[in-house]
């Protein structure tokens, strides 16, 4: 016994050691980079997955999250024969033993399209007057009209978006992406999330949607605040100066070292990481708050001066997030349950979106970026045929979304569903379809990213089977 203690200790010692050599290292390379405060110059800092599974066809991706349930009959998939039987009662043949969530029970009658659908572009697709602005770039976006989900109600549903199931506590897909590729620049999280309201109810938006699950905390998501600093505390203290703050941060990270060496814990070095990254944020997050340098016909463009919690200024902020190297941005709009009076509510709540969405398209791809930016639109599932009095309930057999930039087809679409708009008919899009496409265009095999945890080698994409939609790929 006494003979094997010190082989013991000595290989602890080892691994304490190299630990914190490494660390040192690290943290050597963040001190003595010249200019901390005000650099925001991209740096490439790789995660797992180097060199790529395949040759990506993007760098980053914003999801605009219409949270609530955009329907998909206001917006994206015209349905003629849905106008001709309004106010008839549905067909039990499509609904007979379906899961339906607040219209359970009741009589079931078909509400028309609300709003009337044209053909735009030289590809001719059909999209909804309450969309003007995004109508006019149908040429390059394309519309996936065959979305599945497995959750009728929101908080679940939303999960399912974010993580691929409807377990809680799985990472987020914006924290995949972030374990995998690591992040483009130093400054800044690899992953924020921006939200706004308007148009209709504001269904809440857990935190755990943008969590990092069981991955390192490190590649969870940040969220910005929508008014003042985006970061809570991100400015000093009257009377504290850069290099104050600096030995703060030193004596922060000596403690944690100490701590470390006891408990050997990675949390404890994602501690010294983020203290690291707080400190540099200090500087790059004012500056990249502060838009005066933005020429007038771009706020006119999306529509904002900035700062003002919109969805507008959270699209004009994501297109400067995209510029200083965040990989994965995402902006949340929650007004879009129109479970009563979706006639005027759709389009208060399309005007927030409408312009700021297609200012943004336009924007990066003036400024060479929508090439290496993969935009996705969508909510977390759609809404009935049948009318919820003069609304629509929660719907999960058939919705819609589109996606646009970095190896996407322009003017396409994809998918169809039956004559009600309630199934889906042709080319069903699961969401870990989705999920799979958004990973391979950014140079990842889905069936080669896993996780261990708790003896499992888990996937954004889970067990099931997923597939990369290539007919949208360029």
């Amino acid at each position: 016994m006494d003979h094997d203690k010190p082989n013991f200790l000595s290989r602890r010692r080892f691994l304490i050691d190299t630990a914190m050599g490494l660390g040192g290292l690290a943290l050597g390379t963040f001190f003595q980079r010249d200019g901390i405060a005000g650099n925001t110059n991209i740096s490439q800092s790789s995660g797992i997955i180097d060199p790529r599974h395949i040759i990506p066809k993007c760098k980053r991706v914003i999801f605009l999250y219409m949270a609530g349930g955009p329907s998909h009959l206001e917006t994206f998939d015209y349905k003629p024969k849905l106008a001709q039987l309004d106010g008839q009662v549905m067909p039990e043949s499509f609904t007979k033993g379906q899961q339906i969530a607040q219209l359970q029970g009741k009589e079931l009658k078909i509400l028309g399209p609300q709003h009337p659908f044209s053909r735009f572009g030289k590809s001719g697709q059909e999209i909804c007057s309450i969309l003007p602005n995004i109508a006019q770039l149908a040429d390059d976006i394309c519309i996936i009209r065959s979305m599945q989900t497995d959750q009728i109600n929101h908080d679940p549903a939303h999960t399912v978006m974010n993580t691929g199931t409807s377990l809680p506590g799985r990472p987020s897909m914006g924290a995949w992406i972030n374990y995998g590729l690591g992040n483009e620049t130093d400054n800044l999280p690899g992953f924020i999330v921006l939200t706004s309201i308007g148009g209709g109810q504001t269904q809440p938006i857990a935190a755990r949607q943008w969590h990092s699950g069981f991955l390192p905390s490190q590649f969870q998501g940040v969220r910005f605040q929508a008014h003042g600093d985006p970061v809570l505390y991100v400015r000093n203290p009257r009377g504290v100066g850069l290099e104050q703050q600096r030995d703060v941060v030193d004596t922060v990270h000596q403690l944690n070292r100490i701590s470390n060496q006891k408990l050997l814990d990675a949390e404890i070095e994602t501690r010294i990481s983020q203290y690291e990254m707080a400190f540099r944020m200090q500087s790059s997050v004012p500056e990249l708050m502060d838009i005066t340098k933005e020429p007038q016909h771009i706020l006119d463009m999306y529509g904002t001066q900035g700062s003002d919690g919109t969805f507008a200024s959270n699209c004009l902020l994501a297109r400067r997030l995209a510029e200083r190297g965040v990989r994965f941005i995402q902006l949340y709009h929650r007004g879009w349950d129109h479970h009563g009076a979706i006639k005027n509510g759709i389009v208060k709540t399309a005007d927030y979106i409408d312009r700021p969405t297609a200012a943004l398209i336009q924007d990066l791809k003036q400024r060479g970026m929508l090439d290496e930016t993969l935009i996705v639109w969508g909510g977390e599932f759609g809404r009935t045929p049948m009318a919820q009095g003069d609304g629509r309930d929660h719907h999960i057999k058939a919705f819609s979304l589109f996606l646009c930039g970095g190896g996407i087809k322009g003017g396409t679409s994809y998918g169809s569903t039956d004559e009600m708009g309630y199934d889906v008919a042709t080319d069903p899009v699961h969401v870990r379809d989705l999920h799979a496409t958004m990973l391979h265009l950014l140079g990842i095999d889905y069936r080669k990213f896993s996780y261990k945890f708790q003896g499992l080698d888990t996937r954004l994409t889970g067990v099931e089977n997923a597939r990369v939609l290539k007919p949208l790929l360029t």
